[in-house]
């Protein structure tokens, strides 16, 4: 089989009307599947002013708002009759289902039922979010209903080894293969530094800026960033704290770091400015798969302090590019950067050895691995030895989990 034979149905619970790592990840894995002659159609919930112009036919899916104070996310109602009927005219031979939610289930449940390829691609780990909000003792039930859904694929992507592990060790079954991510190194280098701009915002040249990247979101590690501020502040370390990013824990974040400065949400040319401007690349968040922004701060040359979790320890070299710190040592985040600050020599070095890490981050790369996992399970698919069902196979729907894509 060639791309040209591929006809992709991709399903996210947010394509584009929320701008987050992941969708701008599907958009780009998108807009290359394009180029090699795949056919894509997109299926997602959508709103009249979204973050960005999706890329490729975008099917509207109907949704409701997310409760819980994050209306801004949309949770997909499955699919409808308008959507099937476009499904079907569309007539795919692969589904790609982004995030385990309604929207998801529902499309695992149309690729089973027309005899289809179906692959997965795992972008957050959803199993963390209830220790946000009070409810760490659901956590067990959550992964158990991720290991049921994603053993219903015949492929799994994952952004990192780490993450490959973690679902092994759930139980998943079902074969897993890496989609890494990439970066736009004509935009993130170390030469977008721009002292002006920091002096525009009131920060002196000679200040160290500890830098937070990212939508406000508690399930970020927003309290641990607070916390270890405090705790920088109480042991006398010279710093300033940049912000960047927008979201609905901004007020609640802002309370806590009240010396802080918010640059508020920044794109393209502006990001990479503020990112190459940060002196330590703080991200104390467990959510991540990945990283996208932290390998865009090693672009940028800029040393990371992070969580040793999933994603983080892809990425950071430990004592080379930056630090590793047990998730929640606050102490030891405060000690990790305090050593950053008091040594501009190993800061540079750290840099340097980050910008160099980062060169290996190629989207074209990464994308291929996409479109040749696509083509290995239709392969597979057409094998004789493979034509019977799976033993693995789940009949019964599991429960729904979020929305976020």
């Amino acid at each position: 089989m060639q791309p040209t034979d591929l006809r992709v149905a991709v399903f996210s619970g947010n394509y584009n009307y929320v701008r987050d790592g992941a969708n701008q990840a599907l958009n780009l894995l998108v807009s290359y599947l394009l180029e090699q002659g795949v056919a894509v159609r997109v299926y997602s919930p959508t709103v009249a002013r979204p973050a960005f112009a999706p890329t490729g036919d975008l099917v509207s899916v109907p949704a409701l708002r997310l409760p819980g104070g994050r209306g801004e996310y949309r949770f997909g109602l499955g699919i409808r009759r308008a959507v099937r009927e476009d499904l079907d005219a569309f007539a795919p031979n692969l589904v790609h289902v982004a995030a385990p939610e309604l929207l998801g289930h529902a499309a695992t449940r149309y690729a089973r039922r027309a005899g289809i390829a179906s692959v997965a691609s795992l972008h957050t780990r959803f199993e963390t979010y209830p220790r946000y909000y009070g409810m760490r003792f659901v956590e067990p039930f959550v992964e158990h209903l991720l290991t049921r859904f994603y053993n219903r694929f015949d492929r799994v992507l994952v952004p990192s080894a780490s993450i490959g592990a973690l679902l092994q060790e759930w139980g998943v079954e079902a074969p897993i293969g890496i989609w890494s991510r990439g970066i736009d190194h004509a935009r993130f280098r170390p030469d977008r530094r721009d002292l002006a701009w920091r002096r525009s915002l009131g920060i002196a040249d000679d200040a160290t800026v500890v830098g937070f990247l990212g939508r406000l979101v508690k399930e970020k590690g927003l309290s641990v960033f607070a916390r270890v501020v405090t705790d920088l502040r109480r042991r006398g370390v010279p710093h300033r704290v940049l912000v960047v990013g927008e979201g609905p824990a901004l007020d609640w974040f802002a309370q806590r770091v009240p010396e802080a400065v918010f640059a508020g949400f920044l794109s393209g040319d502006a990001l990479a400015c503020a990112v190459a401007s940060m002196d330590v690349f703080f991200n104390p968040s467990v959510t991540e798969t990945f990283g996208n922004v932290t390998t865009e701060a090693m672009a940028a040359g800029v040393p990371v302090v992070a969580a040793h979790a999933t994603g983080a320890v892809d990425l950071v070299v430990e004592g080379e590019t930056g630090f590793l710190v047990p998730p929640r040592d606050i102490a030891g985040y405060a000690d990790a950067i305090a050593r950053i600050v008091a040594d501009p020599r190993l800061r540079r070095a750290m840099g340097e050895a980050g910008h160099a890490r980062a060169a290996a981050y190629r989207w074209d790369s990464a994308n291929r691995a996409v479109l040749d996992a696509y083509l290995a399970v239709m392969a597979e698919r057409a094998a004789p030895a493979l034509a019977q069902p799976s033993a693995r196979e789940v009949t019964a729907d599991p429960p729904i989990l979020g929305c976020d894509a």
